[in-house]
């Protein structure tokens, strides 16, 4: 049965009990439609819900909604399981089925997630310099930092892209601190082994589940991979949402500015994360 998650916008913001009492009534009728509502992620402030249900087809979860309490979604996409699972896959739900932060005390999970890229640099003249199989095992020291690095800071793995893997976080301030326990580690081997450094750019970005475009975090997967080309190797580059999520958690940027990025009509201002003496 497809996957779908649709988006509601709120004017004026939006209060978790309403909503709550909403996704109760939507599971008191979905069986009738052969729908489940299996979670939902509310932004109070900004107006924003996002609900994640398996339906028959996109109008038998607008039905739902609109038989249950007459709240149809703005907007509403089928999305691909695996994207599905890679993103916002493992999150716990409250008993009103709203979706929380992982390791908090019932705290609402307010469906703004971070997407960070590593990609080792100058992959390919390290294969020429040092062969297929040393090359190889360089990419192997990368995949244990970082699959180390994102077990121990929350982060998920949604893919390997080849030179370097594509991860998200519930938590923006997870993802940078998982990105310099990265650059430290891999600045630790390099200085272990002088012969072979290896050298990994990192980009990240924060966004909502559903933008303009009808992709699960298409926008924000894009600015996220552009940051990581961007960035220089041993760079931690994110986001300027990131950096304003950060603010109060013990984490410094240096803002460099305005950059152009394949793939956007605008510069997109971008924060270089410090981690050679960040606490």
């Amino acid at each position: 049965m497809p996957l779908y998650m649709d988006i509601h916008e709120v004017p004026g913001g939006v209060s978790a009990e309403d909503v709550a009492k909403a996704h109760a009534q939507d599971v008191k009728i979905e069986d009738k439609y052969g729908v489940h509502y299996h979670k939902y992620w509310v932004n109070e402030k900004a107006g924003k819900i996002f609900c994640l249900c398996h339906a028959p087809d996109a109008e038998a979860a607008v039905e739902v909604h609109r038989q249950a309490h007459g709240m149809v979604a703005d907007k509403i996409i089928e999305i691909q399981p695996e994207l599905a699972e890679g993103f916002l896959g493992g999150v716990e739900v409250n008993e009103a089925g709203a979706a929380l932060v992982p390791g908090a005390t019932n705290e609402r999970d307010p469906g703004i997630p971070t997407v960070l890229f590593t990609d080792i640099a100058d992959s390919t003249t390290l294969t020429q310099a040092l062969g297929d199989e040393a090359a190889l095992a360089m990419l192997g020291v990368h995949d244990t930092i970082v699959r180390d690095a994102l077990s121990a800071s929350g982060g998920r793995e949604v893919k390997h892209t080849g030179d370097g893997i594509m991860a998200s976080f519930i938590s923006a301030a997870g993802a940078v601190r998982c990105a310099i326990e990265i650059q430290r580690q891999l600045d630790k081997h390099s200085q272990e082994n002088p012969d072979r450094p290896l050298k990994v750019r990192v980009g990240a970005a924060a966004g909502e589940p559903v933008e303009q475009h009808n992709d699960l975090f298409g926008s924000t997967v894009q600015l996220a991979a552009r940051l990581c080309a961007h960035a220089q190797p041993e760079q931690i580059l994110v986001s300027n949402a990131i950096a304003e999520l950060c603010i109060g958690k013990g984490l410094s940027f240096e803002d460099v500015g305005e950059v152009t990025l394949k793939g956007f009509n605008s510069p997109v201002r971008a924060h270089a994360a410090a981690w050679k003496h960040a606490s």
